[in-house]
């Protein structure tokens, strides 16, 4: 079932205003309530009393210019921007340029108005609303997450806290050591705080053997968080059945030690996670811990404990504000990329489009071919934009998985060089050249196409027409090596090195059109085989980009 969208009309002609509601009525992707009022003050009551997603708005009305209603609208009855499409019977640049610099999110002449037209242009200013309130939302829960990350940050160094509790303990136990230990998923851990500046990292746990290991980490920590631990005076931690802590006692020529678990929260489990333990070394003869010795120590274990996992959220915290960041920042340049790369082609698109109605009649079938060619031409490269920003967005945030099969790369490389001299025609020479046995290669056909094509046309694209362009296939012992060399105009030394992030464009592109993705998406093909990338480039000579892939991928 569609959502319903409620559009307001505002246009002093009726005529006008039952063809638009037809027009959208018709549209088979979304549904409308439409609304409709033939002054502006009527449009403003309205607008005063329902929420509309789209504005319909007529330039010319019979009690206010289209241009002071749409400054009301925007700054006394919504809080937030409204989509306002603004529709007038005159081509008028400059009123086009006033409408956009307040706020407008597209023009429509009412002679060039078909129903695709309109039902195209309101579609898409939904879309962009959207997206803009997504972005909004989104960065709202990202300024929120900062704030309650820096406050965190700003009341807590677990480094300073642990150093400090260790010091304070020696004092209050009156004792010669107390530390810190942390364990290690893999290994025994080590020493990550103490009151004395010279120790020695030492193992709580020597290796017995493989076999060993992990039954007596295992019974470690089973015992050291039982619950009666921390309510019985002990003389020696090796008599709990630590393995092998009489190996610390001696590495510190300790008399007595008394050792708390620092037990963390484990996501409502009745059962805590041992993070580490709290050590207290006793050197001057031998000692009998009391109760209360061990019920300070547990106390500030616990402290210890609550630090530890605010430590840990702050750093789960800072790792999704890095994403959430990453993901804005590249939300916003689809945004941006997609309104400006979108608007050339479009227009072209709806011109052609709209003469084709208007006129069909009067053109020969060669000026039509003409204009469908047009509409052909600029509709593909609108679909390769869309394909770039998802491929993109999989890349980057999603990492695709590799999957190699066999390839032969001289048939393979072939195949596409062939492809690309049918589409350059006469305007390119392409050679083709080959070195060394190019059998045993095991790579991702996706990929490796997405590597070639996106080297290629931009080697294409940036080369004054007749140039020669050159794509070398090398392969050695245990890597395959291509690399494609162009005489066009090269890359200023300043933009090389961000060229392979994604939006990155030399300064010296002119008009050429272009996203700047398309480096990042080779960049990231090429990683995904476990290969790398080198360029070199001359302003006026031209560039090569050389690319290395190992034969076989390294298996985990």
């Amino acid at each position: 079932m569609l959502d319903t969208w409620t559009l307001l009309i505002i246009d002093d002609c009726a005529a006008d205003r039952k063809i638009y509601r037809r027009y959208l009525l018709k549209d088979p992707h979304q549904s409308y309530q439409i609304l409709e009022a033939d002054c502006a003050e009527e449009g403003l009551a309205l607008c005063q009393k329902v929420r509309c997603d789209v504005i319909l708005l007529d330039f010319c009305l019979p009690d206010m210019s289209g241009l002071e209603l749409f400054d009301h609208i925007q700054q006394e009855i919504f809080k937030t921007s409204v989509p306002v499409i603004m529709l007038t019977g005159r081509g008028d640049e400059e009123i086009a340029v006033q409408v956009m610099k307040r706020g407008a999110l597209d023009y429509l002449v009412k002679q060039n108005l078909t129903q695709d037209v309109l039902q195209l242009a309101v579609r898409n200013a939904i879309k962009q609303s959207c997206l803009q309130a997504q972005l909004i939302k989104t960065q709202e829960r990202q300024r929120l997450i900062a704030t309650t990350a820096l406050r965190i940050r700003q009341s807590l160094n677990l480094e300073q806290i642990l150093n400090t509790a260790v010091a304070e303990v020696q004092q209050l136990l009156k004792c010669d050591r107390v530390m810190v230990y942390q364990y290690a998923p893999d290994t025994d851990g080590k020493i990550v705080a103490s009151s004395v500046e010279s120790y020695r990292t030492v193992a709580l746990c020597d290796r017995v053997g493989a076999g060993n290991k992990r039954t007596r980490r295992q019974e470690d920590r089973e015992l050291i968080t039982r619950e009666e631990f921390s309510q019985s005076p002990i003389p020696y931690i090796y008599e709990l059945g630590l393995c092998n802590c009489v190996n610390l006692k001696e590495q510190f020529n300790t008399k007595a030690n008394l050792v708390v678990p620092i037990n963390l929260s484990n996501n409502g489990n009745p059962t805590p996670k041992l993070w580490g333990l709290l050590i207290a070394h006793y050197n001057s003869g031998e000692r009998q811990w009391q109760t209360d010795d061990a019920e300070m120590l547990n106390e500030v274990s616990v402290q210890l404990a609550i630090a530890i996992q605010q430590a840990e959220l702050l750093a789960q915290t800072q790792a999704a504000l890095a994403k959430e960041k990453q993901l804005n920042v590249f939300k916003s340049q689809i945004i941006t990329t997609v309104s400006h790369e979108y608007r050339t082609p479009l227009t072209s698109i709806l011109a052609a489009a709209s003469t084709l109605v208007k006129h069909s009649e009067q053109l020969d079938e060669s000026k039509q071919e003409r204009f469908l060619g047009i509409i052909e031409q600029k509709a593909r490269y609108m679909s390769k934009l869309v394909d770039n920003m998802l491929l993109v967005n999989q890349l980057e945030l999603e990492k695709p998985k590799f999957k190699p099969i066999s390839v032969d790369l001289l048939q393979f490389f072939s195949d596409l060089v062939e492809q690309e001299r049918e589409t350059v025609g006469d305007r390119h020479e392409l050679i083709f050249k080959v070195t060394g046995n190019h059998h045993g290669f095991w790579g991702d056909r996706g990929l490796l196409q997405q590597i070639f094509i996106n080297f290629m046309s931009n080697a294409i694209k940036y080369s004054p027409d007749r140039g020669s362009i050159e794509f070398h296939l090398i392969s050695k012992e245990s890597e395959a090596i291509f690399y494609i060399k162009d005489r066009g105009i090269g890359i200023p030394m300043a933009d090389q090195e961000n060229l392979f992030q994604s939006f990155s464009r030399g300064s010296n592109v002119d008009t050429i059109p272009g996203t700047g993705l398309g480096l990042a998406i080779a960049k990231a093909c090429v990683e995904l085989h476990g290969g790398n990338i080198t360029l070199s480039s001359e302003v006026g000579q031209g560039t090569k980009v050389t690319v290395s892939l190992p034969k076989l991928f390294p298996k985990d």
